[in-house]
């Protein structure tokens, strides 16, 4: 009886062996191979044109670090308009508004939650700093403030700092900073319907 156990044993094991197949056995394609699926006959698939590898990316342009000679950039460099005002206010909303709060006055829900109150951004100094530097802060960080630089595209971080200029216009703005064209427009907003009640 041991014996027969045994050799059933054994009966079984057999075909798991027949059918073991090493990584290094298995059908894959190898680089400079030869190939007779693809046309040119090569393995190796040319690279689409417009490819950048990771380790190749020049990120140490003006565009990429807000500075350039050693000194922040003092402008935006994408076309400041309503679509990249409203991307910058919704990416501030997400990233910025839980510490410096919806208007940027530094009184988030952090601040709110008894933490370290984080910066106004309508301080006389923020509003004179260029752009470049805020573009650095977001993307470095500074003091409690971590980076972000990992979390913010670069087209969202300018588009960040074009809405933070707009916050801080829009805290000291005067009827005479909206061009002609557009103030009676403004006018006739504030303006009672009629018949409205009042």
């Amino acid at each position: 009886m041991k014996t027969f156990r045994t050799v059933a044993t054994l009966l079984l094991l057999l075909p798991m062996a027949a059918c073991r197949q090493d990584m290094q056995d298995q059908p894959k394609y190898k680089p400079l191979g030869t190939s007779r699926f693809f046309a040119d006959g090569r393995e190796a698939r040319p690279i689409p044109a417009g490819t950048i590898a990771r380790d190749e990316l020049n990120n140490t342009d003006s565009f990429h670090t807000g500075a350039a000679n050693g000194a922040f950039l003092d402008a935006i460099p994408l076309k400041v308009d309503s679509k990249l005002l409203h991307r910058g206010q919704e990416r501030f909303d997400i990233y910025c508004s839980p510490c410096h709060g919806r208007t940027g006055d530094g009184n988030g829900m952090v601040a709110q939650r008894g933490l370290k109150i984080p910066a106004d951004l309508h301080t006389d100094r923020l509003r004179s700093v260029p752009p470049g530097y805020l573009y650095q802060v977001i993307k470095n960080g500074y003091g409690a403030m971590g980076d972000y630089g990992d979390q913010i595209q670069v087209n969202d971080r300018w588009a960040i700092v074009a809405y933070v200029r707009a916050l801080q216009l829009s805290r000291d703005a005067r009827l005479n900073d909206v061009p002609a064209e557009q103030r009676g427009q403004l006018s006739a907003e504030n303006q009672p319907q009629a018949g409205a009640a009042r």
